[in-house]
């Protein structure tokens, strides 16, 4: 049984279930698929009707990206999130993202990046992508703007944006 199915059953509904679920994300409530799949079986379709697939939803390998550390880069202290361009296939077209240490970073225009956390505000899941020109979750359709603001009823808190550096060879995401 999982958190979520123990609290329906203790009574907590609406408002109040969502209060106590997304006070505390647990590891074992999230979920990140490489292939995103409706009930049917049908691929998923984001809100500009591109289909949300593996080619789109990259998963970041160690060699590409590594998490923070101590180390001063770009300037920044402690970042969050240091990703070889050259290495990050995903990122070198516009439109085109990747998810690593559950933060995603997109590549939004030629010389643009943006990164937010992949975990919805709506609902605790980890199934934030980038689509079109939105972050979107493939859960049940929050949408969020390049600055991690609400585009519709389903994202109206927002999720945390972080602030990203880059030289063009390496790009930082920090807080």
């Amino acid at each position: 049984m999982n958190r979520y199915t123990f609290l329906k059953n203790l009574g907590f509904r609406g408002a109040a279930l969502m209060a106590v679920l997304t006070s505390c994300v647990h590891e074992e409530d999230t979920y990140v698929p490489a292939l995103t799949l409706n009930a049917q079986g049908q691929p998923v379709t984001g809100p500009n009707g591109t289909t949300v697939t593996s080619s789109t939803s990259t998963s970041v390998s160690t060699p590409t990206s590594t998490t923070a550390s101590s180390t001063d880069v770009l300037g920044v202290k402690n970042p969050l999130l240091k990703i070889n361009l050259a290495t990050a296939t995903a990122l070198k077209n516009v439109g085109g993202y990747l998810v690593s240490s559950g933060i995603v970073v997109a590549k939004v225009s030629a010389t643009s990046y943006a990164a937010v956390t992949q975990t919805c505000s709506h609902e605790p899941k980890r199934q934030v992508i980038y689509s079109g020109s939105v972050f979107y979750c493939t859960a049940h359709g929050a949408q969020f703007n390049i600055d991690g603001t609400g585009r519709n009823s389903l994202a109206g808190r927002g999720i945390t944006a972080y602030k990203v550096i880059t030289d063009g060879t390496t790009l930082v995401v920090y807080s």
